[in-house]
């Protein structure tokens, strides 16, 4: 049976707000256009072994949440694209080099040259998980001012446009977002509900705007 390892588990909220933070940064500070919806499904890409966990024991944070991967897999992007692949590299990397990096540890940062785990607390500084306080009040600090941001320059419009692209959404809707409300107890704290509700809700809505749209 399949048991949830809270130790290397995470949340979605912190992981796409400090994606989104970065990636416009990057993208205003290179003069390049952004595509949120992609900026946010790379924020938790390398979140996508926990559905191979299953199968798979103590995948989590493993190879997916290598730095070396993500460069390599980025190559050809850095190659066709050069500067303008930079926010979406960021988005990816910050997952595992911030995010799992500060809470949690236990990441395989340099697999395949290493098996060794990186992390703050692999340093010497006391574990902080996921459920701690300060994680919290972080992922919730991170959701309010990347909301404020998307407000502000109105990128929360673009997810009720009719673009296709928008369908790659489904991608966390179904990997991280749904999953954590599958189930009782919850996986989520519970002052994380509404934040992982909101981007539950929002992407939704978005993928069905572009299927109703496909469909007539």
């Amino acid at each position: 049976m399949f048991v949830f390892k809270e130790e290397k588990a995470s949340f979605a909220v912190g992981h796409m707000a400090l994606a989104y933070l970065l990636g416009k940064a990057s993208a205003k500070l290179l003069k390049v256009n952004l595509n949120i919806q992609l900026i946010l499904v790379l924020s938790i890409l390398p979140d996508i072994d926990i559905l191979f966990e299953p199968l798979i024991a103590e995948i989590h944070r493993g190879p997916t949440h290598s730095i070396i991967v993500a460069i390599l897999m980025f190559i050809p992007f850095f190659v066709l694209y050069r500067q303008k692949a930079m926010p979406y590299f960021a988005a990816l990397a910050s997952h595992s080099l911030i995010g799992d990096f500060l809470i949690g540890g236990q990441i395989q940062l340099l697999w395949p040259l290493s098996a060794n785990e990186f992390g703050l607390h692999e340093l010497g500084f006391p574990y902080i998980n996921i459920y701690n306080p300060i994680n919290i009040a972080l992922e919730l600090m991170l959701f309010a001012v990347a909301l404020i941001v998307m407000l502000k320059t109105r990128d929360l419009f673009h997810f009720f446009r009719k673009n296709k692209l928008n369908l790659i959404l489904v991608i966390p809707i179904f990997t991280v977002l749904l999953p954590t409300f599958v189930g009782y107890p919850l996986r989520v704290p519970i002052l994380l509900v509404l934040p992982h509700l909101f981007y539950l809700v929002l992407f939704s809505v978005s993928v069905l705007i572009v299927l109703i749209g496909l469909l007539k």
